[in-house]
């Protein structure tokens, strides 16, 4: 059997989690003098309800290599034999170096085990690693083999689009996921700006004075880059202000003739922490 994992940053709904048994490895959170596991010890909600009043950003740490080892244990002796592990970009997080890791401590004990382990750096953020979790979850559903899967994760992970588009620039400048130019001029323009991700790191792409000329934007460059054979359903994500999604959902179904699923998630705490308040996303399979 075949056991799809995942570290935390995937940010993926607990109902998609249990509905395809996904193995999901918890991102460690900083606040003040306190540790917790993301989506374990402390909620989204709650987070994004203390995120105003921190003096300090929180500081955020990959899943340690036992975390990992722990779900492929568990997984073992529920009759799984395959696992593909679908990590966080390793150019933002260094959940793919662990899961690599974990994977050699694992041969190191076991150098006999015909269990099989392949571990993806998805190139992804949030949702964009999430998206190609779903869809790999799919593709066992409809009888793709271990090989098959492989494959695929590895072929067309490049081609998972991403757009965030933040209300505040502030917690990516201060967690160095911005560089400070580009930081600087859309704070001077009072402009939103609009991200995705090249060669597995965050890249602003576009600026947009106001949500209604983001939505737009958004809905645009959907239209153009979707995949229709792949793209049987998008995930839109948000940290605070889960209107936002909503409307991103309804300019979906009005302007566009995409029937697939609409899926609204909450990006998680280890996201939202370099994200911040009023983040809003969009992710699909973009063509060739």
């Amino acid at each position: 059997m075949i056991k799809i994992m995942a570290d935390s940053t995937c940010d993926l709904s607990q109902e998609i989690i249990d509905k395809y048994h996904i193995g999901v490895a918890p991102l460690n959170i900083e606040i003040g003098d306190k540790t917790y596991k993301d989506k374990i010890d402390i909620t989204p909600d709650r987070f994004y309800e203390m995120l105003p009043t921190l003096q300090k950003l929180p500081s955020t740490s990959m899943p340690s290599p036992e975390e990992y080892l722990s779900i492929i244990d568990e997984a073992i002796s529920q009759g799984y034999d395959e696992f593909l592990i679908i990590c966080m970009s390793s150019g933002t997080s260094g959940s793919y170096q662990s899961a690599e890791i974990a994977k050699g401590y694992f041969y190191d004990k076991n150098p006999d085990s015909e269990i099989r382990i392949h571990v993806v750096d998805s190139l992804s953020m949030s949702h964009g690693s999430g998206w190609l979790i779903m869809k790999s979850s799919q593709l066992i559903q409809e009888g793709y083999v271990f090989d098959q899967l492989v494959k695929f994760s590895e072929d067309n992970k490049k081609r998972v689009k991403h757009f965030l588009c933040v209300d505040d620039l502030n917690n990516l400048i201060k967690s160095g996921r911005l560089s400070n130019s580009s930081a600087f001029i859309g704070k001077l323009l009072r402009v939103k700006p609009i991200m995705t991700m090249k060669k597995g790191k965050g890249a602003i792409v576009a600026k947009e004075r106001g949500w209604n000329k983001v939505l737009r934007y958004f809905i645009s460059e959907f239209m153009k880059r979707m995949d229709r054979e792949n793209t049987n359903f998008i995930i839109i994500g948000y940290t605070s202000d889960i209107h936002i999604a909503n409307a991103l959902r309804d300019k979906v179904i009005q302007d566009t003739d995409f029937k697939g699923e609409i899926y609204i998630m909450q990006m998680g705490v280890a996201v939202g922490t370099h994200v911040g308040l009023g983040g809003l996303s969009m992710f699909f399979m973009e063509n060739n």
